[in-house]
C-alpha cells in the first residue's frame, strides 16, 4: 500500500506485509480517511458517537475479525492489529469500538458462550445491527476485579443480579452486555438484554478525553435471568482477562496508529513553520525529537509485528502482551506530548490532531490494565515474587 507517510516509508512497513494484511490495512485507512476524520474533531468537541460508522464497520468485516465463524472474517492477528492501527490514527473512539464490540463482547461470547447464545448473537454483532458492551470494572476500581460486588443469586432456576458497573464502553446504546458477578461459585459471566427490566446505563458526560465514545455507569436492579444466561464455559477471573488479553493485543497495535499521526503532523508542521529565517525543521534540536520520536515509534511498531507472530502461533502469553502495552502506550504518549511542543502553542488546538491524541491517549494508559498493573505482572514474571497487595 503506497503511503504519503514519512514515518512509514523510512520504517519500511509494507515489506513485512502479505498481501492480505495490506488489504485489511487499506480498508481502514480508507474507512478512517473518509469516514472518521473528515468529522472528527467537531465530534470529539460536542461529544458525537456515530452510530451509522457501526455497520460500515461490520460491512467491512472489522468487527469480531479475529474470531472465525458465525459471520466473522477469521483474519489473522497481524490484520487485526493493522486495522487497530488505522482506526486509532484518525480516533481512538472508533478503535476502541472496535475492541469493546469485538475483542471484549463477541470474544465472551465466542469463547465460552453456548450454541444457543453464539447463534443468537454473534452474526448480528459482527454485522453492526446489534452492538455488545462488556461489564467488569466496577466504581471501587477496575484494578482488583476480584474484589467486584456485582452479584448473581439463584432464584428458583433464574438468576437474579444486583449491582453495578463503571467505565463500560458502550452501554448505553448496546443490545446485549456481557456482565461477570459473584456467585456462590466464583466469578461467572452472564448474557444480559438491555431491554431486560431492572438494567439501566447512564452515560458519562464530564470527559475530556474519548468525547467521541461513549462510556457509562450500569446499574443492575433485580435484573432476572434465565438459566440459558450465563456463559457455559466462562469460570472464573481467567475468562473475562482471555477477553482482556484479546483487547489488549489491539491496543499495542493502535496506540502506535495515533503515535504515527502525532509524528506525521509534527515532521509536516516542521517543514512549514519558520523562526529565526529557517524552518524549524532545520534546526538540530527539532530533529532531535523528530528522531527520537521515530526511534520509539519504530521499536513500538516492530513489538507490535512481533506479538502478532506470537499470537497467530498460538504462543502469546499475558506477561508478552503487558509489554506491549506498557511500552507502546507509554511511548505513544511521550510522541505525542514531543509533537506537541513542536506545534508549540498552535498545538493544544483543534486545527492540529496531536492535543486531541494527546487527551485520548490518557485514558488508553488507564484502561485495560494501568501502567503501575502491568509492572507488577511483568515484575512477577521476573522475580516469581507478586506484589500486587
Amino acid at each position: 500500500m503506497t503511503s504519503n507517510s514519512v514515518s512509514e516509508t523510512l520504517l519500511g512497513l509494507d515489506a513485512m506485509l502479505t498481501e492480505e494484511e495490506r488489504n485489511w490495512q487499506a480498508k481502514a485507512r480508507t474507512f478512517a480517511s473518509q469516514r472518521v476524520s473528515p468529522t472528527i474533531e467537531k465530534d470529539f468537541e460536542d461529544a458525537v458517537f456515530r452510530r451509522e460508522f457501526v455497520a460500515e464497520l461490520g460491512a467491512l468485516g472489522m468487527l469480531g475479525m479475529h474470531l472465525t465463524g458465525y459471520g466473522t472474517a477469521g483474519a489473522n492477528a497481524t490484520s487485526y492489529g493493522l486495522v487497530c492501527y488505522e482506526l486509532e490514527a484518525a480516533d481512538t473512539a472508533w478503535r476502541t469500538f472496535v475492541s469493546v464490540q469485538g475483542s471484549l463482547a463477541m470474544s465472551a461470547l465466542a469463547y465460552f458462550g453456548s450454541e444457543e447464545q453464539k447463534e443468537q448473537w454473534l452474526p448480528s454483532l459482527a454485522s453492526g445491527t446489534s452492538i455488545g458492551c462488556f461489564g467488569l470494572t466496577e466504581p471501587t476500581g477496575g484494578s482488583d476485579p476480584a474484589g467486584m460486588l456485582t452479584r448473581a443469586t439463584k432464584s428458583g432456576d433464574d438468576w437474579v443480579l444486583n449491582g453495578s458497573k463503571r467505565w463500560i464502553g458502550l452501554g448505553s446504546v448496546a443490545d446485549v452486555a456481557i456482565v461477570w458477578a459473584q456467585t456462590e461459585e466464583g466469578v461467572r459471566g452472564f448474557v444480559v438484554p438491555t431491554d431486560t427490566p431492572g438494567f439501566r446505563a447512564v452515560d458519562i458526560e464530564s470527559k475530556h478525553s474519548l468525547r467521541a465514545s461513549i462510556q457509562c455507569d450500569l446499574f443492575f436492579d433485580n435484573v432476572r435471568l434465565p438459566a440459558s444466561a450465563q456463559l457455559p464455559g466462562a469460570r472464573g477471573l481467567s475468562a473475562p482477562f482471555r477477553c482482556l488479553n484479546d483487547a489488549r493485543y489491539g491496543i499495542v497495535w493502535g496506540v502506535m496508529g495515533a503515535a504515527r499521526d502525532c509524528l506525521d503532523v509534527a515532521v509536516e508542521r516542521s517543514k512549514t513553520r519558520e523562526a529565526f529565517g529557517k524552518p524549524i525543521g532545520a534546526m538540530q534540536l527539532t530533529q532531535q525529537k523528530l528522531a527520537n520520536s521515530f526511534v520509539e515509534y519504530e521499536k513500538g511498531m516492530l513489538l507490535a509485528l512481533h506479538l502478532a507472530k506470537l499470537k497467530d502461533a498460538g504462543a502469546l502469553t499475558p506477561e508478552q502482551i503487558s509489554v506491549g502495552k506498557l511500552n507502546n502506550v507509554r511511548e505513544a504518549i511521550d510522541i505525542a506530548s514531543t509533537a506537541r511542543s513542536i506545534l508549540a502553542g498552535d498545538g493544544i488546538t483543534g486545527d492540529f490532531s496531536v492535543m486531541r491524541h494527546m487527551n485520548n491517549l490518557e485514558s488508553v494508559r488507564t484502561y485495560e490494565g494501568t501502567d503501575e498493573i502491568h509492572t507488577l505482572v511483568l515484575g512477577r514474571a521476573l522475580t516469581d515474587h507478586a506484589a500486587f497487595r
